[in-house]
């Protein structure tokens, strides 16, 4: 459905920030996107959607393939109106507007006008918390309630692929839990395809059947998701655990690098 080729980009013609990755993502299907700060994660995503055009940034090799159909000298209103969406890290949302009137603005590029309701009712099945913060301003909710809200416009759109960029970001655990847990009931009943790109590697390998890990831009390691957690870099250096399996921190450890093999 969606696979990434080669794919380089670059901002402002000077910064090479993705140098040839490779990845799908299959009809009904979770893949994970994992990396440190600064890996591309999010440029990727942007690449996808079309949002690199409003910051500078440019696809400069490979290509972007999604049903069939090269997207990536694609508009953001073209690839949104092709079934792609994508929930920017930070939870952007129109703070001056209700939940409801936020939820109807993410229908907006949504051509089944008559399924409007409908789609509303469904949110509000998902995210029962929602339907009662229905006529609340959005700038005044928490922040996982505002996460839900952005995943909610997210899913008026009625996509077919929904990128989700840190979902978890600032979330107490019992959030992240219970926003992981709807991720995974809208993609089982919906098959709505889900690329999610998360630092929380336990929570990305939990909910995903595939995942990457990105360096520096470069895929460096990629697999179905039980083999990636048994991988004993993947343990060390996104789960903390040490290679007997004991949790581990690096506060007291001054230097450690990747092993070679990570980039050979």
């Amino acid at each position: 459905m969606l696979r990434l080729s080669n794919v380089e980009v670059i901002y402002s013609n000077v910064i090479l920030v993705l140098r040839g990755i490779t990845i799908a993502v299959g009809d009904g299907q979770i893949a994970a996107l994992l990396g440190a700060n600064g890996a591309g994660k999010s440029t990727t995503l942007k690449a996808i959607s079309g949002l690199l055009r409003t910051e500078l940034g440019e696809v400069t090799h490979g290509s972007i393939e999604f049903d069939g159909r090269q997207i990536h000298n694609s508009s953001p209103q073209q690839v949104a109106a092709m079934g792609i969406s994508q929930v920017i890290e930070g939870r952007r949302l129109y703070q001056h507007l209700g939940t409801e009137e936020n939820l109807m603005v993410g229908a907006y590029v949504n051509k089944d006008k008559a399924g409007e309701k409908g789609r509303l009712e469904q949110v509000y099945t998902y995210f029962p918390r929602l339907k009662e913060l229905r006529r609340s301003t959005s700038g005044y909710l928490s922040g996982g309630e505002q996460q839900m809200l952005v995943i909610g416009c997210s899913f008026m759109a009625k996509p077919k692929v929904m990128l989700l960029d840190e979902p978890s970001l600032g979330l107490a655990p019992m959030l992240v839990q219970e926003i992981s847990k709807i991720v995974k009931r809208i993609n089982a009943e919906e098959k709505v395809s889900i690329l999610l790109v998360e630092q929380n590697a336990e929570m990305a390998l939990s909910l995903a059947e595939y995942g990457y890990v990105l360096e520096n831009g470069r895929v460096v390691l990629d697999g179905p998701s039980v083999k990636l957690r048994d991988n004993e870099d993947v343990r060390e250096f996104y789960l903390g655990l040490s290679e007997i399996g004991a949790e581990r921190s690096f506060k007291n450890v001054k230097h450690y690098k990747r092993r070679k093999r990570w980039l050979g």
